[in-house]
């Protein structure tokens, strides 16, 4: 079934993946002659967005923007200070572990650096076949055998490739691997970490389109985090943008793309390099001065104040509103 279709389906059904109002903050211990004052990182601030069955959000932002942690606290492997998670309408915010652990078979992560994911003492059957056998669908890694060389292949490895190490392999196949392991489980949602940043460029579009051929016949819903802007362009039906811990704005790839409502997503966009050398001469650059917010000590009113060129007294006082500004464009701006 096409992407489109599962996406017409999808609008029609309840969200996958619901999450209102997520906040996670890090303990970073006290300060003050008696250390009377605690300190505390404000990663995420009260997010919210909902993902549909078969669907792919986009999530970009910079470094330290708060993505992986987004992610994370999603798969319920990160503490949450605020905020709710559903699944298929189930809250699992304070699920147990005991509980968790059969709903991980329909939730899994990707990670982004397929070098340090894979135990080098393991061989691929046994690292694809390991969350078979501890989630009780096969034995031992000599019963998912055959199992193994089917995800093996759907992953475009061929059925050797079982037999040998992880240092035997290219980053690229690496990650095909992690896919597999990721697949084993017949998963509806996963969450891919900056799944292409540690590979070469030639490899990168091999592993989005094969994330997006998955998607097609499977039907599985992404959480896609990434930097790069041309990538999460061509995998995702959405976007959010995040900046400082907070989402500042969500709309469909193409309202983002042509017409990018706040500062910081313009900023990025005119970052993004242009192929054609004469129209890269003329590309104007939106550059912002100013320092980032410190996340021990956030602004009371909008993140991006200390660098955004159309700040007023209001903005220094009051975070905007994430509103709708119509057909479903998200933004958090008082000068939109």
């Amino acid at each position: 079934m096409p992407v489109a279709e599962n996406r017409n389906q999808a609008l029609n059904s309840t969200p996958l993946v619901q999450v209102q109002g997520l906040t996670v903050r890090f303990d970073a211990g006290r300060s003050g002659f008696w250390g009377q004052r605690r300190l505390q990182v404000h990663a995420v601030e009260d997010v919210s967005f909902a993902i549909m069955p078969g669907e792919t959000l986009g999530l970009v932002g910079e470094s330290g923007s708060g993505k992986s942690t987004t992610g994370r606290a999603i798969l319920r492997r990160l503490p949450l200070s605020e905020g709710r998670i559903y699944f298929k309408g189930r809250d699992i915010t304070h699920t147990t572990p005991r509980d968790l652990r059969p709903l991980r078979r329909h939730i899994q992560l990707v990670f982004q650096d397929p070098y340090a994911s894979l135990n080098p003492r393991m061989r691929i059957r046994d690292i694809v076949a390991e969350p078979l056998v501890v989630h009780g669908m096969a034995a031992s890694s000599s019963d998912a055998e055959a199992k193994v060389i089917e995800l093996l292949q759907r992953v475009g490895l061929p059925p050797d490739a079982g037999n040998r190490y992880p240092h035997a392999f290219s980053g690229g196949q690496r990650q095909r691997v992690g896919i597999a392991r990721a697949l084993a489980l017949n998963p509806e949602f996963i969450v891919a970490d900056e799944p292409v940043s540690a590979l070469d460029v030639s490899i990168r579009a091999q592993i989005v389109n094969l994330l997006q051929d998955l998607q097609k016949d499977l039907g599985i819903a992404y959480l896609f985090i990434a930097h790069d802007l041309a990538v999460v362009r061509h995998i995702s039906q959405r976007i959010a943008i995040m900046y400082a811990g907070k989402i500042v704005e969500l709309a469909g790839r193409t309202e983002i793309y042509s017409q990018p409502l706040h500062p910081y997503t313009q900023a990025l966009l005119s970052a993004v390099p242009v192929p054609d050398p004469k129209i890269q001469r003329i590309h104007r650059r939106i550059t912002h001065s100013g320092e980032p917010p410190n996340p021990l000590e956030p602004p009371p009113g909008c993140r991006f104040q200390s660098r955004c060129p159309h700040r007023t007294g209001q903005c220094r006082l009051q975070p905007p509103p994430f509103e709708d500004r119509g057909g479903g464009h998200f933004v958090a701006c008082w000068n939109v």
